[in-house]
């Protein structure tokens, strides 16, 4: 699990929305008091420093959110712009160190956990008629108490989940075949601005599809390295062994990767006993960011 906050400060400023950093226990005075010389404005995104899943992830729309928000966190956070355009992606990007251009091996698009009314429905009739919707609506009924009972007018859209994670009720589709030239050779500009990124996944918020081909009006929410999946392998059209076809595609193109920036000297793959210890401290951590 890779600190956000070390990979936000690989980036160029300009490629990820404006970010705090805060330590677990930050008093409520500090927290203020950084917001406002950053100039963020609400509403804003709170995150664990080290996360997966979406957990612990949350909009912010008030300064009494920001508080709780921090009073309630077990672990370090990030506090961030939110960034408002309505479209994500999460590009697969890898590049050979002794090679010169990058590729693109996969797109997928995520659709957000939305609701449309017709009138008649409340919006928990409205979640219940979506299995995928179902799974989320526990946690939806805790941020949006007494209020899925409302009726939408007929075509109301309601935006309920704001965040393009699979885990949390957002639709993944392979949008793979939009690969072209253009795309990548934005794409590859972007990551060799990224020190030491060769391998992995960018989830990318942007206005519309010509302008990110054009490399404007886009911001990279997240970037995952080794530890990322190619996520286009969760649209619901693809099969099981798709999935695992595509696990081991990107497997062998990290290993190859490794073996070009491996030098002995200066580092060594890590220890059987190394990697059961970081499985443990990972485990534990994740119950202290995992919801109640």
């Amino acid at each position: 699990m890779e600190s956000k906050k070390d990979i936000y400060d690989l980036m160029p400023a300009n490629l990820y929305p404006l970010t705090i950093f805060f330590k677990s226990g930050t008093g409520e005075y500090d927290i203020k008091e950084k917001v406002k010389q950053k100039g963020l404005k609400y509403p804003l995104i709170g995150k664990p420093d080290i996360g997966m899943k979406g957990m612990g992830v949350k909009k912010l729309e008030t300064e009494k959110d920001l508080i709780d928000y921090a009073a309630g966190s077990k672990v370090d956070f990030l506090v961030q712009q939110f960034i408002s355009y309505k479209n994500e992606v999460g590009i697969f990007y890898y590049r050979f160190p002794n090679e010169s251009i990058g590729h693109i091996s996969g797109i997928v698009r995520k659709e957000f956990l939305e609701v449309t009314g017709n009138g008649i429905s409340t919006i928990e009739q409205l979640l219940l008629n979506d299995k995928r919707f179902l799974l989320q609506l526990p946690v939806i009924k805790k941020e949006y108490t007494g209020k899925l009972n409302t009726i939408l007018n007929n075509g109301e859209e309601l935006l309920l989940v704001p965040y393009g994670n699979h885990a949390r009720g957002a639709k993944f589709i392979d949008d793979s075949y939009l690969i072209d030239d253009e795309l990548i050779n934005s794409i590859d500009t972007v990551c060799k601005n990224i020190n030491g990124f060769y391998f992995g996944r960018m989830d990318i918020r942007f206005n519309s599809w010509e302008e990110l081909k054009q490399g404007k009006n886009f911001s990279i929410i997240e970037l995952n390295g080794a530890g990322s999946e190619p996520t286009h392998i969760y649209d619901p059209n693809h099969s099981i062994f798709f999935a695992w076809k595509e696990i081991i595609r990107h497997l062998n193109i990290m290993w190859r990767i490794s073996q070009i920036n491996y030098h002995p000297k200066e580092r060594l793959y890590m220890s059987t006993k190394s990697g059961l210890k970081m499985l443990k401290e990972s485990r534990a951590y994740i119950k202290l960011i995992k919801p109640e």
